[in-house]
């Protein structure tokens, strides 16, 4: 597992990170997600995969807070076979209740395509998870189908703005535009906006020019092991100051 910090704007201070598998195997290297999820999701192993990822997510968080860390939001991608099961709230529910974490820092991350699929189900899911007091976000926004009706409908936190329209952003306008327009829908919904990937000062300058709420990408920090999390955020602070 690794971890990528999320930097709140324009204070760029520590807020949250996201869990993030990777598979390192032995004759093949680094297996890209890409790869290898769609065929757990074909097999099923994504369900015993997925409870593991938000267990061990979970965890770290835990160990973080043993070691000092505040207490930083943690974002776990779930796959839409994963939230399509019906016992899914009971598990996340038990995580809650065996106190691997406090509900208020855990955020579940879900794509447009997952909860438009069953949108009505979607809708009664979601409104269950937030009951429980978790954080929810939709990620790669702008990527999928989205039905402005249904996603005031949805009980979010935050949107996610696709990597893709965050690359070249000062030298391509329509991706500005999009970037625009996306923050723009946010706020009229009351929603927080994280711009993912950004990777250099000039994409940082534009997001932040839009009031993006918060960023994450490899200008900051690249996904970081759980045990060298807390001594890049002991750097981070102290090159902050």
């Amino acid at each position: 597992m690794s971890y990528q910090p999320q930097i709140q704007l324009p204070e760029q201070r520590v807020v949250g990170a996201e869990a993030l598998l990777r598979w390192h195997h032995p004759q093949l290297g680094v297996v890209p997600p890409s790869t290898f999820i769609p065929i757990a999701e074909e097999t099923g192993l994504i369900i015993s995969i997925g409870e593991w990822v938000l267990r061990e997510a979970c965890r770290q968080h835990s160990r973080w807070m043993e070691e000092g860390l505040p207490a930083l939001r943690m974002a776990v991608n779930i796959s839409g076979v994963q939230f399509k099961q019906r016992e899914f709230c009971t598990l996340v529910k038990r995580l809650i209740e065996e106190g691997c974490i406090d509900p208020q820092y855990l955020e579940l991350e879900l794509t447009e395509s997952v909860v438009m699929t069953q949108a009505e189900h979607a809708v009664q899911t979601l409104m269950d998870l937030r009951a429980l007091g978790v954080k929810l976000a939709i990620d790669d926004f702008g990527t999928g189908y989205s039905s402005l009706s249904y996603l005031r409908k949805f009980p979010l936190d935050r949107i996610k703005i696709d990597q893709s329209f965050i690359r070249h952003i000062k030298n391509t306008p329509a991706n500005e535009a999009i970037v625009r327009a996306i923050i723009a829908l946010g706020e009229s919904l009351g929603l927080e906006t994280v711009a993912e990937g950004v990777e250099n000062s000039d994409e940082l300058e534009c997001v932040t020019s839009h009031h993006c709420h918060e960023v994450q990408g490899y200008h900051f920090a690249k996904p970081l092991p759980g045990d060298d999390f807390g001594v890049w955020h002991g750097q981070f602070i102290s090159s902050s100051r």
